[in-house]
């Protein structure tokens, strides 16, 4: 599980585009969901695609994020609690398995 970000101070900088882009991308990945797909298919737009690496880019976890990513596993996992994508990747997941 990731941490709180309740005491995140107000108006902090966005992290770099490139980076958390590729968080998303491997997070994604991580819980079996190809974006890529997802998009081709018309589930996701490119404004929401953006839109999760924003919020990617927002989030003070990146440190415990890359903790979690760098824990092997062959099979899908869900996405920890603290992912400020979580419920838009679950959704996605589903989404893809009905397919």
């Amino acid at each position: 599980m990731l941490p709180d970000r309740a005491d995140r101070a107000p108006n902090t900088p966005l992290g770099p585009e490139q980076r958390h882009y590729w968080l998303v991308m491997r997070m994604a990945q991580s819980a079996g969901v190809d974006l890529v797909a997802a998009m081709r298919e018309g589930q996701l737009t490119q404004a929401e695609w953006a839109g999760m690496v924003t919020r990617c880019r927002g989030c003070d976890c990146v440190e415990a994020c890359h903790r979690w990513l760098a824990d092997p596993s062959d099979a899908p996992r869900a996405v920890p609690e603290g992912c400020l994508n979580r419920d838009r990747l679950g959704a996605l997941k589903t989404e893809g398995e009905t397919r």
